[in-house]
């Protein structure tokens, strides 16, 4: 690498693959990556959420979703580095991420904000860690309700 060519961003740097997360993380990483994408795919996070959560709940968790991309974008320390919606791979800021709004899910605030004041600047991160957490916990939802079996059979006795 010459003095001229800029280092490559460490943020992208793959860690792992987005199948060695949890439901809530590898969530967090798709619905980021798919926002990312574009109106399209932002129409997708919406089906997504007002599907399993129904309207009103699903605009509720889209609304905070959105904020909270919101704030990373104008409040970020850096851009945050994704890979593609269809990679198998984990960057390293996804990772971040991932374990940021899986610690917020899980109620674990103090955790949160210290991954949060690594993302924005430190005076926003309060607001981030509440929004991740209305996001965190819809996520766990949508989680729960997916692995919820189908009953196929009706019992009358």
């Amino acid at each position: 690498m010459n003095a001229m060519t800029p280092p490559p961003h460490r943020g992208g740097a793959p860690v792992g693959y987005v199948t060695e997360l949890g439901p809530v993380e590898a969530g967090a990483v798709l619905y980021l990556r798919l926002w990312c994408d574009g109106p399209e795919a932002q129409v997708q996070v919406w089906n997504d959420f007002a599907t399993a959560l129904g309207p009103k709940s699903g605009r509720k968790v889209l609304k905070s979703f959105e904020t909270l991309c919101d704030l990373c974008v104008r409040h970020g320390r850096r851009p945050l580095m994704r890979h593609s919606v269809t990679c198998k791979c984990l960057g390293a800021d996804e990772s971040c991420f991932a374990n940021f709004i899986g610690y917020a899910s899980e109620g674990e605030r103090e955790d949160a904000l210290l991954i949060a004041t690594t993302i924005v600047r430190p005076d926003m991160a309060p607001s981030l860690v509440g929004l991740a957490q209305e996001f965190g916990l819809a996520l766990r939802q949508m989680a729960i309700k997916a692995r919820q079996p189908i009953n196929t059979t009706t019992t009358l006795h």
